[in-house]
């Protein structure tokens, strides 16, 4: 049964809600404490007040409504990551603790957003890369597109990059993971020749130090693709890795690319189909698979793999010229529209990084940012 008090307190609740419905703040704030004063430790009253007076950028009398709001609703998330602001810019020592424990919580995607690039900027002005990138890597999960996360993560994992490296040249400076670092650095900068020398340097230090043999194999068939002796390295490199890492889908693939060099139809067709099944959102396997389909003039499935590459590399410009031209051979005029559009807005994305790349580093060669597949 709803008492005379209880009455006042919904009646003084919903003025205070059609207030706010017409823009009328403080109307509403009139009526929000009006239900304060009846229900003390009324939820709703405190937890709009709460709000209001964060919005209005005072976080001091925004810091009780919001604690006796949780007092009363503990599952008030939103609340919680709100009060943990107010105590941040409030200088509370616990304010760190409870903004992580918030964000941990939180379902609403543009609060959890708001809150996260706060916790991260706490992070790392205390210097702490580490969880600084953790919570950047979730903000991205969220929205893989924000500018503002793109740059702060590029930072943070270009400062975290540097440190490690760093650290590793005080801790092992003539060591094979040091070796292979430094290759990793100049393939990154488009020096393939020096790379493979210190790739080399990593292996005589260490022939069974994982990854490096299938990273030298790369940095062969990169330098030289055409070149009968850089091929038959890689290879032998790749059967290596094979023998110490186990077999991969890139493995395979590059297997495959050297077979395919050599006009080995057969040899790389199984490569190709032992990387497919290995990691079927492999694109470099879905390519190679293409090439083949291509070259065996079995065009329609030629085309289902280059959709599946595109699916999972939409930024490789050349499987979606690839996929065009098939399109056209197969007269599907709607599909073949959007993939030369596509090819050309990929093709012009990364001029403009080639661009900025040079402006950025003027004496890098044309390789520079080119990674292991190329366009």
């Amino acid at each position: 049964m709803q008492t005379a008090g209880s009455a006042a307190v919904r009646a003084d609740l919903e003025r205070a809600q059609a207030a706010l419905r017409a823009k009328n703040a403080a109307e509403a704030q009139q009526m929000f404490e009006a239900a304060l004063k009846l229900d003390p430790a009324n939820v709703e009253a405190q937890a709009n007040l709460g709000v209001m007076a964060f919005f209005h950028g005072d976080c001091a009398a925004a810091e009780p409504y919001f604690r006796g709001a949780i007092a009363g609703d503990p599952s008030l998330t939103k609340m919680e990551a709100l009060l943990s602001v107010c105590e941040m810019k409030l200088g509370q020592p616990q304010a760190q603790a409870d903004m992580k424990n918030a964000f941990e919580k939180l379902k609403d995607a543009k609060l959890r957003a708001r809150l996260g690039i706060q916790l991260a900027n706490l992070y790392y002005e205390q210097g702490d890369l580490e969880r600084t990138a953790n919570v950047l890597q979730q903000l991205l999960d969220l929205q893989p597109d924000n500018v503002n996360f793109l740059f702060f993560a590029q930072r943070v994992y270009s400062e975290l990059a540097n440190e490690t490296m760093n650290k590793l040249a005080v801790l092992a400076p003539g060591s094979a993971r040091m070796e292979q670092l430094i290759a990793e650095r100049l393939i990154n900068e488009g020096d393939l020749k020096d790379a493979t020398m210190h790739y080399e340097k990593a292996l005589q230090l260490d022939p069974r130090l994982p990854g490096v043999h299938f990273e030298l194999a790369e940095a062969l068939m990169e330098a030289s693709p055409e070149d009968p002796t850089s091929q038959a390295d890689a290879e032998a490199q790749l059967k290596q890795a094979i023998q110490i890492d186990g077999d991969s889908a890139n493995v395979e693939c590059e297997l495959g690319r050297i077979a395919l060099l050599q006009s080995h139809m057969g040899a790389a067709l199984g490569d190709y189909q032992r990387a497919y099944k290995m990691n079927p959102n492999s694109a470099q396997a879905a390519l190679g698979l293409a090439k083949i389909m291509e070259r065996r003039e079995e065009y329609p499935q030629a085309a289902g793999y280059l959709r599946k590459a595109v699916q999972e590399d939409p930024f490789n410009a050349k499987a979606h010229y690839r996929l065009f031209q098939l399109d056209k051979r197969l007269h599907l005029e709607d599909e073949a529209k959007q993939q030369l559009k596509l090819f050309l807005d990929v093709r012009a994305a990364k001029d403009k990084v080639k661009q900025l790349d040079r402006e950025m580093h003027p004496r890098t060669t044309e390789m520079s940012g080119m990674g292991p597949s190329g366009d």
